[in-house]
This record gives C-alpha cells, sequence and structure tokens, in this order.
C-alpha cells in the first residue's frame, strides 16, 4: 500500500510513495506525533535527480527489513530539498559539524524538538566503501535515544548552538576594498587546474562564480581554456546539448549525467558573456545549443521550466547518453564517413571509457580532420541523436520552481543579444507564467510575493529569499531586453517584499527565511554560494540595480549589505564568489546606458542591442521612451537630465560623467569597448 507520500506533488517525494517505510512529509502530523510518542525523527532528504538517493532507496528503503526497523523506532520523513531549502541548508550543517562532507541524500536523526543529534548522507544496507550498514546505524541511534538520553540532549543542544553561530556569519562594518578583486582572484588561481581548467582535482564542478571572477580580474586565458575544455568534454551533452551536474575526473570527461536546470542557465549566461569578452563564436554557439536543450526537454507548456533531469534510465545510470562503437553504426547506418567521423572524433572504442562497461562517453577527443570530416560529424550528430530518441529517457522532476526558473529566464534574456531572440521570447513567456501563476501582490501593489513552485498547475509554498531575489533580478533582466515597463513594477514590488520580510535591520544583511514563514530550528542567513549564487548576494544585486534605476534609497541597503559582507568575502572567495564580484561593482561603478527614443523604434533596438552584446558585467539599462510615461517613471533616477531628440540616442554614464548623445550604433559600441 502506498504511504503518506502519496498525497504529495513533488516528484521526489512521490517516487517513495511506494516504499514500506512509513513515511511522513514534513509538516505538523510528524512533528506532533514525534513530540506525542517520545520518538526520535529520521530526516531523509534529497531531489529526484540524485542518483545516490535512488541507490539508497533500492538498497534500504525498498528493503521490507530495513523498513520494518526504521518504522518500529523513528518517526521516518521525507523532504524534497528543492521545496524546502531552509530545512536542507540548516540540516546540513550536522553533518559538515561532525567533519563529514554534506551532500545527498542527507541522513539526519533528530530529538522530538527538531535538534539533531547525529547524522550523515548516504549509508550501504551492510558495511561497505569504509561506512557502516544502515541497519547498524539505525540500532545506534535509536538506542542513543533510549538509554543515553542525557547524552543525546547534551549533544543536541552543543549542535544547535554550533549551527546557529555557523549560520550567522560574521559580518564587517568596514568598507569594501579596491583590491579584494585581485586578491580573490590570486586566491581563486591557487586552486586552478592549469593542466585541464578549472577548480581543483575531482570531482570537479563547472564553478560558474569564481570563473566570473577570474574574467573581472582580467584572467581570460585561464576563463578561456575552462569554458573549451568544458565544452569539449564529456559533462557537455556531445549529441543534445545542455551540461551534466559535474564531473567525476579532473579531465572533465566522466560526468554523473544529471542535467539540472541552474546548472545550465549559470553555463548559458556564462558561455554569452565567453562571446563577449572573447569573441570566440564557438561560445556563443555553446550558448544556443543549451538553449535549445531546455526549450526541447526542461520546458513546460505553461513556458515555465522543470527542475531537473535525472541520471538513470532503464535502471541504469548514464544508459540514455553513453555509445558502444555497433551502436554508433546502427545509428548512422549507410553513411559510413559519417559512423567513422564521430568514432574518431568522439574517440569511441571497443573498451570504452565508462566505468568497464564497454561504452564511451562521447567527448572531443581529436579535433575534425579538415571540413569533410567536419561535415560527417555534423550529420552523425544528428543521426546519433534521432536514434538516442527512441532510447527510454531519463526521468524528469517536472516542478515549476520560482528561483530555478528565474535562473533561467535571466540567461535566456541575457544571452539573447548573443544567441538568438528566440532565447528572449522564451525569457518573456516564463516570466508572463511566474507572474500569473507566483505572483502575488498586497493591496496596494507595493510589496509582491512569490510562491516556491508550482506543481500540477498550483501555486505550493511560501517564497524563500531567493525566489523573491532571482525573479525581481530576472524581471530587471527581462526589462533590459525588451525595454517593457511592467518588469520593474514586478522587481520593485520583490525588492520592498525582501526589505519588508528577509530584512535584517540590526546588521543590513538577509535572512534566508522569511519573518512570517515556517518558524524552524535556525533562521539561517545565506551569504555563501552553492551550486547557485548566495540568495543574500542577488538580493543586493537587485537593489544596486533598482537603486540606479528609480531609487538611490534601495542602493543604500544594497551597499550595506555588501559592505558587511566584504571581508568574509575577502577571506572566502571561492565561496562567496558572488560578493565579490559585487565589491567589483561597488568599486568600479555600474555603467549606465540610457536608450531615449520609442521603444518601437528600429533605431532604438539597433543601439540596445550594441549595449547588450558589449561585455559589461554591471552594466544597467534604462529605456526612456518619451511617448510613454511609464516607461520613463520606471527609470527615473537615471532620466532626469537625458532629453530627447528628433532620433534616438543612448547616453553612456560612469560614475557621475555621462556622454554626449549618441545615435550611430558604430560610435556607440566603440566607446562601450573603450576601456574605463
Amino acid at each position: 500500500m502506498a504511504n503518506r507520500l502519496a498525497r504529495e506533488t513533488s516528484p521526489y517525494l512521490l517516487q517513495h510513495a511506494d516504499n514500506p517505510v512509513d513515511w511522513y512529509p514534513w509538516g505538523v502530523e510528524a512533528l506532533a506525533r514525534a513530540e506525542r510518542e517520545d520518538m526520535p525523527i529520521l530526516l531523509s532528504i534529497g531531489y529526484s535527480a540524485c542518483h545516490w538517493c535512488h541507490v539508497m532507496e533500492r538498497e534500504s528503503f525498498e528493503n521490507e527489513d530495513i523498513a520494518k526497523q526504521m518504522n518500529e523506532s523513528f518517526v521516518c520523513v521525507k523532504v524534497d530539498r528543492e521545496e524546502r531549502p531552509d530545512l536542507d541548508h540548516v540540516y546540513q550543517l550536522v553533518v559538515q559539524l561532525m567533519g563529514r562532507s554534506g551532500g545527498w541524500p542527507l541522513t539526519v536523526f533528530l530529538a522530538p524538538d527538531q535538534k539533531p543529534y547525529f547524522g550523515g548522507t548516504y549509508f550501504p544496507p551492510i558495511e561497505r566503501y569504509g561506512m557502516p550498514g544502515f541497519p547498524k546505524v539505525l540500532r545506534a541511534a535509536r538506542e542513543a535515544y533510549r538509554a543515553r538520553r542525557e547524552d543525546v540532549r547534551a549533544h543536541s543542544s552543543e549542535l544547535t548552538r554550533a549551527m546557529e553561530q555557523a549560520v550567522a556569519i560574521g559580518t564587517s562594518t568596514g568598507g569594501v576594498s579596491a583590491d579584494l578583486v585581485l586578491s580573490a582572484a590570486r586566491t581563486l588561481t591557487a586552486r586552478f587546474d592549469d593542466v585541464h581548467g578549472g577548480f581543483g582535482h575531482r570531482p570537479k564542478f563547472p564553478s560558474t562564480m569564481s570563473l566570473d571572477v577570474l574574467l573581472r580580474a582580467g584572467e581570460r586565458e585561464r576563463f578561456a581554456k575552462t569554458l573549451g575544455a568544458m565544452r569539449a568534454g564529456g559533462i557537455y551533452d556531445q549529441v543534445g546539448g545542455g551540461f551534466h551536474r559535474y564531473s567525476t575526473d579532473e579531465k572533465w570527461l566522466v560526468p554523473h549525467f544529471e542535467k539540472m536546470l541552474y546548472d545550465n542557465a549559470l553555463l548559458l549566461r556564462l558561455y554569452a558573456d565567453g562571446w563577449r569578452a572573447l569573441g570566440d563564436d564557438a561560445h556563443a554557439r555553446t550558448a544556443a545549443e543549451i538553449a535549445a536543450y531546455v526549450a526541447r526537454e526542461m520546458t513546460d507548456p505553461s513556458g515555465g521550466f522543470y527542475t531537473t533531469q535525472d541520471a538513470d534510465s532503464e535502471g541504469e545510470e548514464g544508459r540514455f547518453f553513453v555509445w558502444r562503437p555497433d551502436e554508433i553504426d546502427e545509428a548512422c547506418g549507410s553513411d559510413r564517413d559519417a559512423a567513422d567521423a564521430a568514432r574518431h572524433v568522439y574517440g569511441v572504442t571497443p573498451e570504452g571509457n565508462f566505468e568497464q562497461t564497454g561504452a564511451t562517453v562521447l567527448s572531443i577527443v581529436h579535433a575534425p580532420d579538415g571540413d569533410a570530416e567536419a561535415a560527417a560529424l555534423e550529420r552523425a550528430r544528428r543521426l546519433l541523436f534521432e536514434a538516442r530518441e527512441a532510447r527510454p529517457k531519463p526521468a524528469r522532476d517536472d516542478k515549476l520552481l520560482a528561483s530555478y526558473g528565474a535562473l533561467m529566464i535571466s540567461a535566456l534574456a541575457d544571452a539573447s543579444a548573443v544567441a538568438g531572440p528566440n532565447l528572449l521570447d522564451a525569457a518573456v513567456r516564463a516570466m508572463t507564467f511566474v507572474e500569473t501563476a507566483l505572483v502575488t501582490w498586497d493591496e496596494g501593489r507595493r510589496v509582491a510575493r512569490v510562491a516556491r513552485h508550482c506543481a500540477r498547475g498550483a501555486a505550493k509554498g511560501l517564497g524563500f529569499l531567493d525566489d523573491h531575489a532571482f525573479v525581481g533580478d530576472a524581471a530587471l533582466d527581462v526589462y533590459e531586453a525588451t525595454g517593457d515597463p511592467r518588469w520593474v513594477g514586478l522587481a520593485r514590488g520583490l525588492a520592498e517584499a525582501i526589505l519588508a520580510h528577509f530584512h535584517d535591520a540590526a546588521d543590513g544583511t538577509f535572512y534566508f527565511s522569511p519573518d512570517d514563514g515556517e518558524a524552524i530550528l535556525v533562521r539561517a542567513k545565506d551569504q555563501f554560494d552553492h551550486s547557485v549564487p548566495s540568495a543574500s548576494s542577488v538580493a543586493c544585486r537587485l537593489l544596486l540595480r533598482l537603486g540606479t534605476l528609480v531609487d538611490p534609497k534601495l542602493t543604500e541597503h544594497g551597499t550595506r549589505a555588501v559592505e558587511r559582507m566584504a571581508t568574509a568575502a575577502a577571506e572566502h572567495p571561492s565561496g562567496m564568489s558572488s560578493a565579490v564580484a559585487l565589491v567589483h561593482r561597488l568599486v568600479r561603478g555600474s555603467v549606465d546606458v540610457v536608450l531615449v527614443g520609442p521603444r518601437s523604434s528600429e533605431a532604438t533596438r539597433a543601439l540596445a542591442r550594441e549595449v547588450l552584446r558589449a561585455h559589461l558585467p554591471d552594466r544597467v539599462v534604462a529605456w526612456a521612451d518619451p511617448t510613454d510615461p511609464k516607461a520613463l517613471d520606471a527609470c527615473r533616477a537615471l532620466t532626469a537630465d537625458k532629453p530627447s531628440h528628433a532620433v534616438p540616442v543612448a547616453y553612456v554614464c560612469r560614475g557621475r560623467s555621462c556622454s554626449a548623445p549618441l545615435s550611430d550604433p558604430r560610435e556607440l559600441a566603440a566607446l562601450l569597448a573603450s576601456p574605463r
């Protein structure tokens, strides 16, 4: 019989609905039972595309004997970390404070008051990999709670105090330093892999925020090396486009195969910036291919974006993505040149390169030998894609998360000037979906709140800081690409919600959870980057951008929060690269471009295209349409002294100095490319 999770909408929770474990979702029912029966809580957190979550489910949660042991001794609670990142943030700290690496599945044992006393991640069903078997862990956690209650209480209180200290990261009242970005870049380059690109060794993640810092610091060679190596590696889907989560080796060759919406959003934007900064058309093509993958595989009919695509299919990790030589031959059929090109360029051999299976993760091992082989390879790619479409596909998590979706909206809007106007169409459609399905306003239409996600057509959950900040930032990206002032209004409403419900007035920083949300053990502040930029950093960027456009008071809030994070960012640049970028913005100032002319005019849009194709990491674009009062109101802080002319013009402002009005797109492009 199905357990309580059968009533949920999360694909991850539904994956566990037929387990013999008596699972509860997180909520009043589970917590009340733990309190009433004085039973400890077994909290298990994961997400639908997590490979080791699937492994632990097959090995332990589907095992009748292990499930019986769990049910008899614990209130078992399953959480989708994408629905409840607040819980995940807090309880990941438990494992880290115990000296272990965090990750998923996360397994934490709590007293009924939600205080943790033991934790880990994946546990095998029997002792192996140097880890105890899960039944042994269950017995130890049960006996500790029953027989050593006072010790458990003391330990859980100690862990809770340590968690409270860890989430309340120290802030500084000092100002920002002009040397911080260069110092951060030196720290980052000490970890840089000069052989393969990227940071560290194995496993290797894209680390998009840190790569942005390198680019800002002028480390273009290392930046270019990494973009080229990732695109050529197996971490990139050479047949269907899009990036996998990370590489298990230092060469970017063999990935964990899940594809995350947020990774592809951040990498889409990074490759667009790669084209802007380096002029390499390969980066623009990669951006376009990522966008095509998202349109094909990750876009809901509503216009919103799905969250993840699984690593596994047919019960095997990577089965959908890897190839054997005979499969290459069969897919290419009579086109022998295409098959030969695929084998040669992608390095497909009988031995393979994937876990001694004889299968090959495709990567660019050899450059095509001349135009003829390049053309044959392109034919092979199309044929392989068609053949692969007939395979059973990995499952998707079809939740439409506000935060992750907003990252993709931002990336599509920003990259549209580089990779094609169809990207902007997708961004506007998705932004309209978010505004319609997930956003609610107060009675005065001053404060806008965003729901966490949409599942089965219904909005669910009060949004966290990342939801409000990412959606607000995306709204401004869509505004800069389209000139539509409605998006500035939405961004302003979300900024007001951040200041009203997430702002810590005592030190100027931001909590991850709202003041009117569920009270959990610890109210954390999200100042470190994880797989996505920190919510606090994006909230600051939103306030700084809006302050430039509409109200300098918002700039003051953003500046104060950045200054409070600056010292920690200098000490931990790999974990706070987004904050480092904000310090760079404060020190150098943004490049503010005011477009004065009708939004519908092709001449105005020609000027806008030059702005959006220039490498300006901290730009603000204002569309001052003299025929539309709403457009002028949306950027009134920038347009007070920018008169209109007989033809559309652009003003380029750096600091307190603005250029003369420019009507020639070529002159505008030259000015934007000039050193600051």
